[in-house]
């Protein structure tokens, strides 16, 4: 795959796309905040047991992480399929984390049956490549090809 056409920004982008591009923004920045602080304890009951890195590390690294993403959605407007593939990125590598949670059922978040665990497995990588053009891109880029 050619990466120099992913990081092309897509037509402007619709309000929807930049509403929902603005709210996970927010909700990384609240999220981020909330691994450092107030549910430190529910993050580090959703780190993998297999995961050979303490709980408590996983969750404050990925919490200072989450700050800095949310910030660049809501801030890097220019460069939001950039950052919006690097969401993805980071997406990609917490996954194993919300597979544990439904595996395990892991009741945490408001996330408390199967099916909402279930929902959130298929919705979050939809929504951060949507919301960032991230999606748009890729697909021009497959037609161009």
């Amino acid at each position: 795959m050619n990466t120099s056409n992913l990081e092309h920004t897509p037509a402007r982008p619709g309000i929807m796309q930049t509403v929902f591009r603005l709210m996970l923004g927010a909700t990384l920045l609240f999220t981020g905040t909330s691994h450092l602080t107030w549910a430190r304890t529910e993050f580090r009951a959703q780190v993998p047991r297999w995961l050979p890195l303490s709980a408590d590390l996983v969750v404050v690294a990925s919490g200072f992480i989450e700050i800095a993403l949310g910030g660049a959605l809501v801030a890097l407007q220019r460069r939001r399929t950039t950052v919006g593939w690097i969401v993805a990125a980071f997406f990609g590598a917490i996954f194993p984390g919300n597979i544990s949670q439904y595996v395990n059922h892991v009741d945490a978040f408001g996330l408390d049956t199967d099916w909402a665990r279930a929902l959130r497995l298929l919705f979050q990588p939809l929504l951060v490549l949507w919301s960032t053009g991230a999606w748009q891109v890729w697909r021009k880029s497959r037609r161009s090809q």
